[in-house]
């Protein structure tokens, strides 16, 4: 990479940085999306423009992976319903992991170490040295999987642009409609179908969260055996 390259693409890290640093600081980012009541609030008073507000938002958290996307997931079905709020999510949510995909892409794996321990990137090496689409795509619809995490990772691998759209569009399709179905759920107060969804949720992540290493040892073991493309 010649010196010139080098030295633009720091220029503009730190112009996004500096950006970043300010918006967070100047509109307290980090409380939107830890208080539910505060985050519909806002989104609620831009009215007419609340849609766009609430995508924006969901490209945010999907970016800035440190931020939980729940609280966003569930203010969207309780805002806007199960449907459109299903969609407006898989809009931003689509958005933000195409955005991560391509910093990570274009700046590359010191870039990434921003954003994730460096001991957490070299769990998943080998999915920069194959395609991996398989297991690429399990991992994303794997409950409690740290899928935006995911989309960073799979900026530095080999794998092309359209195949990490498909899968990490579709990946995210269960959790959302849960999360969605969720915040419906309490905006029209059928608060025993959301307990029974959040005990199923909660059930199913902890399986995952017991047999997670095991799953992953399996799919890498049928990757290098050429069973997975």
């Amino acid at each position: 990479m010649n010196k010139k390259l080098v030295y633009i693409k720091s220029l503009l890290l730190f112009a996004l940085f500096s950006l970043f640093l300010f918006l967070t600081i100047k509109y307290k980012l980090w409380l939107l999306f830890t208080n539910k009541d505060k985050l519909i609030e806002i989104v609620n008073s831009y009215k007419t423009l609340s849609v766009f507000v609430f995508i924006f938002l969901q490209i945010l958290q999907v970016v800035i992976a440190i931020i939980p996307g729940e609280v966003t997931g569930f203010i969207g079905g309780y805002l806007f319903g199960v449907t459109l709020g299903t969609i407006y999510s898989t809009i931003g949510l689509s958005l933000g992991s195409v955005l991560a995909f391509y910093i990570a892409r274009f700046f590359g794996r010191p870039v990434v170490l921003y954003f994730m321990n460096q001991k957490y990137l070299e769990k998943f090496d080998y999915l920069m040295t194959h395609k991996g689409a398989s297991i690429s795509a399990f991992l994303f619809i794997m409950p409690g999987f740290p899928k935006d995490y995911l989309c960073y990772i799979l900026g530095l691998s080999k794998m092309n642009f359209r195949t990490f759209f498909i899968i990490s569009t579709f990946g995210r399709f269960i959790s959302t409609f849960m999360l969605t179905l969720g915040g419906s759920f309490i905006r029209n107060q059928y608060y025993k179908s959301f307990i029974t969804l959040a005990i199923i949720a909660v059930a199913i992540i902890f399986v995952f969260y017991i047999y997670r290493d095991a799953i992953e040892t399996k799919l890498k073991k049928m990757l290098h055996k050429n069973i997975l493309v």
